[in-house]
């Protein structure tokens, strides 16, 4: 239990940082979707579906390769110096490349008549890539309070540049045309330009707060130890570029395979913005990644840590189901984070909540194969993965739109979680509490329905919302009396159960 209150004190940590950032940040959501036109935020999806695949190429997988060879400690300072020359050398040659490509990555994301937005996009791309393993560096070092202080900086920038830009310096030009403003300022210029200009001040400025974890000590390049590290990271490259592709590329098939009969850049920001309040989910599976993953491999040192993932695994699939129940049984408070417009595509909601949340129970079963150096086997977990999402929504974006590209990202990651289960069992077994665990989640989406079946019956407010807090009590309740035994044992929690 004294491990899992470390990984629960590390995830609130992570989580708060991320909850504040994201929550900074998510406050741009109602403003973005009120000030831009469907279609300009349909780009901005398209563009952050396109940076974080090629984020996960400019790091190729040397992110967890860091944290799986760190745990030998003596040599932290050959790891740090030979993974930074080897990050900071590939960073420049892919800018490169890509820069003299950017017709093609212009292509991808449908946004050919918008050039700028492409090259804004790599310089991104490269920067976020450098930033990488500083804030490895930190999670490992166990610094979550200047790990959030970096995070939270550099939102605040990016979040006070974008309104800067789109609120006050149009009207200003336009008002004062010979002010100084009008050399970064162009009206005329489309208003995505300088949100990503806001994101790319936003990504210096956390890259010069990392700085002192940017440069290594000593300057020394292992050729043995990197390819020993390559070989174990290249499997996590493709991974998670299946990965990404199952997360975010369905924004850019809809610009591929939508027939002409819709418009798809509405049709993008629709389904961009809805798609945003599944974000509580999110949060807490990346602040939960953010702690586990430095924390699982140390667990593995030691003895028994297969009783210790079991254990993760319960408390998280708990934490996850009611998450699930709080955004979707509240949907009438929540759809106000987005603008009125966008409120045409909220039944994809319930659909990503539950998407997600076997996403985040794929996490926590894929340190079977990171642990046992089969990384091999994650790559083709998210290659057949990668293979529904593509599949399902090549037959059904042109007949359902964003709907479909909703259902594909439930059965992939739905289909992730399973083969990982029964593979990881064959491979190395941990005594997940299983049946259970799909009980719980059974009983959430029980739940869902009977609230959606309710308040069907009787369109009020007021009753919507006072059926969902019920069967929230209940819930409660039910995982309280089930688990009695392991929450007397938690110090906060166990004072208060008797």
């Amino acid at each position: 239990m004294s491990n899992i209150k470390k990984l629960a004190g590390q995830t609130l940590y992570y989580g708060l940082s991320s909850i504040a950032a994201r929550f900074i940040n998510y406050l741009l959501t109602p403003y973005l979707t009120a000030a831009l036109t469907k279609q300009d935020f349909g780009r901005i999806g398209a563009v952050y579906s396109m940076i974080p695949l090629f984020n996960i190429i400019f790091t190729y997988g040397m992110e967890t390769a860091y944290f799986r060879f760190v745990q030998k400690k003596e040599r932290v300072e050959s790891i740090n110096s030979t993974i930074t020359i080897s990050l900071l050398c590939s960073t420049l040659l892919l800018f490169v490349l890509i820069w003299f490509n950017q017709s093609s990555l212009a292509n991808i994301a449908s946004l050919k008549e918008f050039p700028q937005l492409i090259q804004l996009s790599i310089i991104i791309m490269a920067l976020d890539a450098l930033s990488t393993i500083p804030f490895a560096r930190l999670r490992n070092e166990g610094r979550p309070v200047l790990f959030a202080f970096i995070k939270i900086a550099g939102i605040c920038i990016n979040v006070a540049v974008t309104i800067f830009f789109v609120s006050y310096c149009g009207k200003y030009v336009i008002a004062h045309p010979q002010s100084f403003l009008k050399l970064i300022y162009n009206p005329t210029d489309n208003p995505v330009k300088y949100i990503l200009l806001a994101n790319v001040l936003q990504s210096a400025f956390t890259l010069l707060l990392l700085s002192k974890w940017l440069l290594p000590k000593q300057w020394k390049f292992d050729v043995a130890l990197w390819k020993e590290m390559m070989l174990y990271a290249l499997p996590m490259l493709l991974a998670g570029l299946g990965g990404m592709i199952n997360e975010t590329f369905d924004r850019l098939m809809l610009g591929w395979w939508l027939p002409n009969t819709y418009d798809f850049d509405e049709q993008r920001g629709i389904y961009s913005a809805c798609y945003k309040l599944s974000i509580l989910i999110t949060l807490f599976i990346q602040a939960f990644r953010m702690g586990a993953e430095p924390f699982f491999f140390k667990q593995a040192e030691g003895q028994n840590p297969q009783k210790v993932y079991a254990r993760v695994m319960k408390f998280f699939v708990i934490i996850i189901s009611l998450m699930f129940l709080v955004v979707s049984l509240y949907i009438p408070i929540w759809k106000h984070f987005i603008a009125e417009k966008h409120w045409v595509g909220l039944a994809v909601v319930p659909i990503l909540l539950l998407a997600n949340m076997f996403l985040g129970i794929y996490y926590n079963l894929s340190i079977w194969y990171k642990v046992s150096n089969r990384t091999t086997a994650g790559a083709y977990i998210t290659l057949i993965g990668t293979a529904i999402t593509i599949l399902i929504n090549y037959l059904f974006i042109p007949r359902y739109s964003y709907m479909a590209c909703a259902w594909a990202t439930f059965f992939c990651y739905g289909s992730m979680m399973v083969v990982s289960f029964i593979w990881g069992q064959k491979e190395y077994r941990i005594p997940y509490a299983w049946k259970k665990l799909v009980a719980y989640m059974a009983i959430v989406v029980t739940l869902f329905f009977i609230h959606k079946g309710l308040t069907i019956l009787w369109h009020n407010i007021v009753f919507n919302l006072t059926i969902a807090t019920i069967l929230m009590y209940v819930y409660i309740w039910f995982i309280l009396l089930v688990e009695r035994k392991e929450f007397q044992k938690l110090p906060v929690i166990g004072k208060f159960i008797k």
